[in-house]
């Protein structure tokens, strides 16, 4: 990790004006990442199982940090820490990093306390406050406590701040520069510094109370000429993020302006770190991820390592929420016991009506959640949206009705009981089509998370619309 004294250059130093010429040298092809597959996991099994560590250092070295992270992820408990306890020595910042939060813990609990320290000294900040947040109070005072006082300070100062925001995501360490400097003045601090970040893509233009005024692109300062000021090449749109913004609001930021970093700033405007894409676009994803399982009823995420009682724990509650939903359904029918008693085929086709109302709900529930997601739903156009569903929802049911109820004219030989079914579905379809849609924009605006419960809300919906249509029907021209 880089200092983090390190956000305002010294304007006293001279740089010579000159530009310096590197003499050619040879570059050496990179080697080639291995990839991560069956066989190499069946190699690092067999060495964890024979204690080798020269083995398992063989199968492991080539792989990249990310592919090492994934091995630990796919394979068991047991397997995982017998392999974290033979390659102890090797495990660096980097596959930390990259494991998922679910087995993150365990891999540290089972790490050498000097391992852990010198791997966490060689993150940046934003990577250590995303390992930190998840652990337990013991963990973190060690993590910390092994941090060099600046980069613990800018940690403890990115923790401060609430969870899932901004100052979470952003790294401290950040490259700022007088706004009256000159191209030849950044080149040449840049070329001297040694605290500079791994990775990063703008210089940021301060003013003398160190609030952002300008973003300038490497590309920009290394295609100008020396006597150019920085403010002259200063990209057109300037995105700061306050520390305390949601990280979900950010990373719509990025997505909508196509942004690559942004400087977070305090109350008072002053620049205290930077969030990157990286960083940003895995927000969306954990965000998209997480819109898809809450469709599916599953609230957490359940490891491919989690044993069968903890998935079924993060499991059961919304299938029990789904139980009692669907009780509705089972009262509906009950109310028309009668009808289904002088007319048994009616109860074989019920499900018809009710499944494909499901299928219709759940596809307007799917574009919905989407559109409230990426924002392209709104208050604005919310009523346009609603008028289209339903207009789809018309046609669809016009179109399965005359299926449906020719085939039951067909089938039976009974044109009534057709109608009966091509009347029932256009109802359902217009229900699930007007539902798939209301329901979530409800959830939205009462400030609940439209994925949540939305999928359970639309089926009990169309299963009960779909049954009472059905029956109702059957009632009024059948009997």
């Amino acid at each position: 990790m880089s200092d983090n004294g390190r956000n305002q250059p010294d304007t006293d130093t001279p740089h010579p004006e000159g530009v310096t010429t590197l003499p050619d040298a040879k570059v050496a092809e990179p080697e080639q990442d291995a990839e991560l597959d069956a066989a190499r996991i069946d190699a690092a099994l067999a060495a964890v199982d024979a204690a080798d560590a020269s083995a398992l250092a063989a199968a492991l070295e080539p792989l990249h940090a990310a592919d090492i992270a994934d091995l630990l992820e796919q394979i068991s408990t047991n397997e995982r820490r017998a392999l974290v306890a033979l390659y102890a020595d090797q495990i660096d910042g980097d596959i930390l990093s990259e494991l998922d939060d679910s087995i993150r813990e365990d891999v540290i609990e089972s790490l050498p306390r000097n391992v852990l320290a010198d791997a966490m000294r060689e993150l940046d900040t934003d990577d250590v406050v995303d390992i930190l947040e998840d652990l337990e109070d013991s963990d973190q005072a060690f993590i910390l406590q092994s941090l060099e006082s600046e980069d613990r300070a800018a940690v403890e100062s990115s923790l401060a701040f609430p969870e899932n925001s901004a100052g979470r995501l952003m790294q401290s360490e950040t490259v700022s520069m007088p706004q009256d400097w000159t191209v030849g003045q950044a080149i040449d601090f840049l070329r001297t510094a040694e605290w500079l970040p791994d990775q990063f893509y703008h210089v940021i233009l301060v003013d003398e109370r160190h609030r952002p005024q300008g973003n300038v692109t490497l590309g920009r300062i290394l295609a100008a000429k020396r006597d150019v000021a920085l403010k002259d090449i200063v990209e057109d749109i300037l995105r700061t993020v306050e520390a305390t913004e949601k990280e979900a609001e950010v990373a719509y930021l990025f997505n909508k302006y196509h942004l690559i970093s942004a400087p977070v700033v305090d109350a008072a405007g002053r620049l205290v770190g930077v969030i990157t894409i990286d960083d940003a676009m895995n927000v969306l994803d954990e965000e998209h991820e997480e819109d898809f399982l809450r469709l599916s009823g599953v609230v957490m995420e359940a490891s491919v390592s989690d044993n069968a009682l903890t998935t079924a724990r993060l499991r059961l509650p919304w299938l029990v929420v789904n139980l009692f939903t669907a009780s509705l359904s089972a009262v509906v029918i009950t109310q028309f016991e009668a009808t289904i008693e002088t007319l048994v085929i009616l109860a074989a086709l019920m499900p018809i009506v009710a499944s494909t109302g499901g299928i219709a709900g759940t596809q307007s529930l799917a574009v919905a959640v989407r559109s409230l997601a990426t924002r392209s739903l709104t208050s604005a156009n919310a009523q346009r949206v609603v008028w289209r569903e339903l207009g789809a929802g018309v046609l669809n049911g016009l179109g399965l009705a005359l299926v449906l109820g020719l085939g039951g004219w067909v089938i039976f030989g009974d044109l009534m009981l057709g109608a009966v079914l091509g009347m029932a579905m256009i109802c359902n379809q217009i229900v699930a089509a007007l539902g798939g849609v209301l329901v979530p924009l409800t959830m939205n605006r009462l400030g609940w998370d439209p994925a949540l419960a939305s999928g359970t809300f639309v089926t009990t919906l169309t299963d009960v619309m779909g049954f009472f249509a059905f029956l109702g029907f059957a009632t009024i021209f059948l009997l």
